[in-house]
């Protein structure tokens, strides 16, 4: 008998054709800033006519794609009592390096992904979301890293802010092509690629890229289990078929976890505080007092006013003076004073956490700020006047300023 595949031009090298139980799923690999990604994705469905289409979305990026509602809705108060400053600031970074390579290349970031789910509601076909929350993933990416590697992930996103100047726009496009990012998609690419990233950063490759690749698996499995057996074309047997579109890198990963449910309840817990961490966070302040007393006992020459000024000044003028260059207004900057000294020895209580809410009330980010943050997020001088960011700025520059001061101050009471 020959089969449909037989009767069908060959199927898209990026595509990957498996079976589970009587029922076959394609997996397109593609990149997420692809014309060619996106054609792929409109021949497949059309030339196998799927019972479902599952795509690489959670909730929140499929409104995100569909609604263009992801920044609109933020609420930079909530983020900032949160404590999510940092975290956020990264996800904006990162939102706007994807954003600047799909503009080079004339593609919309997750354009393929889109394709896919508006082809199949042309078609009355149901659409499955299977990725994990976006911020579960997040979460657990930003809680295994520490806090050296967070500066230095967050740092080296920020550093890729340019002015949007003619010259740059073309530098870049120059160096990232449509050639380039298909190369990016070939299997010999893909696992060099995935073994330096866990080389370099496996604390990022384990909750971004292998947990994921369970999950995907997972879910895409689950979808073919849940639709009902339909009929075959006149001759052939019953069958079912499966469309899941996935970023090329998961690829790998879920050829090799195909088969193998995962606990998805587990893979959706949001990680503890670590252990060291939550002992460090009260013992630090703790040991520093227990201290700071016993050397004012030690000392005949120092009262006990001018050992807490030792470390009170440093701390305070490290945090206004970071909120004022962040570009703080005078109530943050004096907020920053005044709060720096007692959130440095209060593990409940950030300098960033009070200071960005007095900034965020006084700045009072509009939802044009919101909307506007896509491509204000793209430049340093939009990512400096945006509302939004300056106020995750400010929060983060106070917070930076309290640990430097604190610091500062503990090295000149205990050896001053």
């Amino acid at each position: 008998m020959v089969s449909v595949a037989d009767e069908l031009p060959p199927l898209p090298s990026s595509v990957t054709e498996l079976m589970h139980e009587g029922t076959t799923y394609y997996i397109i690999g593609t990149a997420h800033v692809s014309k060619q990604s996106v054609d792929d994705v409109r021949a497949v469905i059309d030339r196998v006519k799927p019972d479902v289409v599952c795509v690489e979305l959670d909730k929140v990026r499929h409104e995100a794609l569909t609604k263009d509602s992801a920044f609109r809705d933020l609420d930079v108060f909530k983020v900032v009592r949160e404590g999510r400053t940092l975290y956020l600031l990264a996800h904006l970074a990162l939102a706007s390096y994807q954003r600047r390579i799909g503009a080079s290349l004339g593609v919309k970031p997750g354009a393929e992904l889109l394709a896919a789910v508006k082809v199949a509601e042309e078609r009355g076909i149901p659409v499955e979301l299977i990725d994990r929350d976006i911020n579960i993933t997040l979460k657990r990416t930003w809680k295994n890293l520490g806090l050296w590697k967070r500066s230095m992930l967050l740092s080296s996103l920020i550093v890729g802010f340019e002015e949007d100047d003619d010259e740059d726009e073309d530098d870049e496009a120059e160096g990232m092509t449509a050639k380039t990012v298909e190369d990016l998609k070939e299997p010999k690419a893909l696992s060099e690629m995935l073994q330096e990233l866990g080389r370099a950063v496996p604390q990022i490759k384990k909750p971004l890229i292998d947990e994921r690749d369970q999950y995907l698996a997972t879910k895409t499995l689950a979808a073919g289990q849940a639709i009902a057996r339909g009929p075959g074309r006149p001759g052939e047997p019953e069958r079912k078929v499966v469309v899941s579109v996935v970023g090329a890198a998961h690829v790998p990963g879920m050829k090799e976890n195909w088969g193998k449910p995962a606990d998805l309840a587990e893979l959706d817990k949001l990680p503890p505080p670590g252990l060291l961490w939550t002992i460090l966070k009260w013992a630090v302040p703790i040991l520093f007092i227990v201290g700071l007393f016993y050397f004012w006992q030690q000392s005949d020459e120092t009262s006990l006013v001018d050992m807490m000024l030792k470390w009170i000044l440093p701390t305070s003028i490290g945090a206004g003076g970071l909120t004022l260059l962040a570009g703080g207004s005078i109530v943050s900057v004096l907020t920053a004073i005044v709060v720096a000294p007692i959130a440095a020895i209060h593990p409940l209580l950030g300098t960033g956490m009070v200071v960005g809410v007095v900034e965020a009330w006084r700045r009072r980010p509009t939802v044009i700020d919101c909307e506007q943050l896509p491509d204000d997020i793209q430049t340093w001088k939009g990512f400096w006047k945006n509302k939004v960011t300056r106020i995750l700025l400010i929060a983060v520059a106070s917070g930076i300023g309290t640990a430097v001061g604190f610091w500062v101050g503990v090295t000149y009471v205990f050896t001053g």
